[in-house]
């Protein structure tokens, strides 16, 4: 019987593929095969922002295999498609090859990796995670502006419901990460226009079609993209 192989779950960080880890790419290089997610249109269309990152990194496509989820809200659809990727990884890896299945941004947060990993540890199988950069971080760092100091806190929120919940949250924290936002900026929009806080918005970041805004009626011009958040702080007294 051949040796089990082994699991790897790589964080690719949100778009520049420079900002992978050192320790992530190297297991990209060396494993046998790499499964990486993507979505699924009503016209049938299949697109997946982690794949454009693996081709930035010279990966061969041939190595590469994507699971394609559906864009709405029903998830029957999705755990069907984690259930067949995580049996599919499990006859691999006990043929005894080495996988890596990647994501953009940071495997843990919001990743299509933790539903997978859940079989994985149903099917007792080997796993290592290799963490990486999150795309709100990405956004501090590319408006050099700290996210939180000294005592101050964060609460990251996705796909806002109301503007009470978004008030709520602006009361009891410092600063707040909207993430999922395509669908409810007519949640946002009126807390942005209060004068109360300061917030910057950004989309696609460390692509070629990055972009940055701080102001209420340059955003309001946008189309948002689905790789998109907003950070909304407390203006300091």
């Amino acid at each position: 019987m051949s040796q089990k192989g082994k699991i790897i779950g790589v964080s690719l960080g949100p778009g520049d593929p420079e900002l992978i880890t050192l320790k992530g790419y190297n297991v990209l290089k060396e494993v046998d095969h790499i499964y990486y997610p993507g979505s699924r249109f009503g016209n049938g269309q299949e697109k997946s922002y982690s794949f454009g990152i693996l081709e930035k990194l010279g990966i061969e496509r041939s190595k590469t295999e994507g699971f394609f989820l559906e864009m709405n809200l029903d998830r029957i659809q999705a755990q069907a498609i984690y259930k067949q990727t995580a049996l599919k990884i499990k006859e691999e890896v006990l043929s005894g090859k080495n996988i890596a299945i990647v994501c953009e941004g940071d495997l843990s947060t919001y990743s299509s990796f933790s539903y997978l990993l859940a079989y994985f540890a149903e099917f007792d199988l080997p796993v290592s995670l290799i963490p990486g950069i999150t795309s709100f971080a990405n956004a501090a760092a590319e408006i050099q502006d700290p996210l939180v100091l000294l005592n101050e806190t964060m609460k990251i929120i996705p796909r806002v419901k109301t503007e009470e919940d978004l008030n709520q949250a602006l009361m009891e924290s410092d600063t707040i990460v909207l993430m999922k936002i395509k669908s409810v900026m007519d949640v946002i929009f009126p807390i942005l226009e209060q004068d109360n806080y300061v917030f910057v918005y950004a989309e696609r970041l460390g692509t070629p079609d990055q972009f940055l805004c701080t102001e209420i009626d340059q955003l309001k011009e946008r189309i948002i993209p689905y790789f998109s958040l907003i950070i909304i702080k407390n203006k300091k007294a």
